[in-house]
């Protein structure tokens, strides 16, 4: 039996306890108790959530757990000196520790992320690298691996990143079918980008939003930036300005994006070839497509066909 602490802290945020069921579910459809979940904070008893309701707890110990996964609130609070020195003998004792969106803090407290790659929530994860240096902060990513260490995103990524821990211990098979039992869609990629660019580009101004709409009805045109200027009536000088100024990205970057999310839904609702995909999306050839598929979701298209017919198939 593989044991878990999952640890609180006083106003913990919710959403992070949901990562549990991955492994109460996990438990169901093998049938046995693989997991053994305990919840621990460093003074034990009921803690307070950030919504009001309490969690009973356990106070830190010095029983041996496979895993320890330190969940978050909704603010940034230094780590106690307990809690850090539990974090860092878990990182010797444990086969490996976790942080769920902002208890990314408390194992950067501890120094254990030095040098290594993690995320946290986007709206965070610029501070948390301002406030550590030495880390290497991927702010785009659902969750990350860094040998022992894993960091997720904000909200739902906590349960990616239990669903990725039991596909590590059980096979995809079973983490499949937790999934579908917790009627999520089958684990995202940790690779994969906390965003949507089809959610994210709503730009302020209606010469933006055209070239947008443009760029949206016209994926297998070449999209070049004098294209797109002439969409939203600017000059190609003043379109790259104020795209940005908008959007946040370049509008090359933004192209990108919008054909990435289109060969992903290609991808998983149709039967069409890769090469027919990378054509009608604007990819050209299905290895700029790969590369752009491997930037964005940390996957290849064939491994995001193969999930969504996976998927569909339990």
């Amino acid at each position: 039996m593989q044991r878990i602490a999952f640890v609180v802290v006083p106003n913990f945020q919710v959403m992070s306890a949901a990562a549990l069921a991955a492994f109460e579910f996990a438990n169901l459809t093998a049938g046995e108790a693989i997991y053994d979940v305990s919840v621990l904070s460093e003074t034990g008893g009921p803690i307070h959530s950030s919504l009001g309701m309490t969690m009973d707890t356990r106070p830190f110990d010095d029983a041996s757990y496979d895993t320890v996964i330190v969940g978050g609130g909704n603010e940034i609070v230094k780590a106690s000196p307990a809690l850090i020195a539990f974090i860092r003998n878990s990182l010797t004792t444990s086969r490996r520790v976790a942080a769920i969106c902002m208890g990314a803090f408390a194992l950067a407290d501890a120094g254990v992320l030095d040098g290594r790659r993690v995320t946290t929530h986007w709206l965070h994860a610029r501070d948390m690298q301002a406030r550590f240096p030495k880390i290497q902060m991927d702010e785009d990513k659902i969750f990350i691996i860094d040998g022992p260490v894993w960091t997720s995103a904000g909200a739902t990524a906590g349960i990616d990143l239990a669903l990725g821990m039991v596909e590590k211990d059980l096979g995809a098979d079973v983490a499949r079918s937790v999934a579908k039992k917790l009627v999520v869609s089958h684990r995202r990629a940790g690779g994969q980008s906390q965003h949507s660019a089809l959610l994210e580009m709503d730009a302020k101004s209606d010469r933006i939003q055209n070239a947008l709409v443009y760029a949206r009805k016209n994926l297998r045109a070449p999209l070049s930036v004098e294209e797109l200027a002439k969409a939203a009536n600017l000059s190609p000088r003043q379109f790259s300005r104020a795209f940005h100024a908008e959007t946040g990205q370049p509008p090359a970057k933004a192209v990108e994006n919008l054909r990435v999310e289109a060969a992903r839904l290609m991808m998983e609702q149709s039967r069409h070839p890769i090469d027919f995909i990378a054509i009608e999306t604007g990819f050209a050839d299905r290895e700029r497509m790969r590369r752009a598929f491997l930037r964005a979701f940390g996957q290849p298209p064939q491994v995001i066909r193969r999930n969504a017919r996976n998927d569909a198939a339990l």
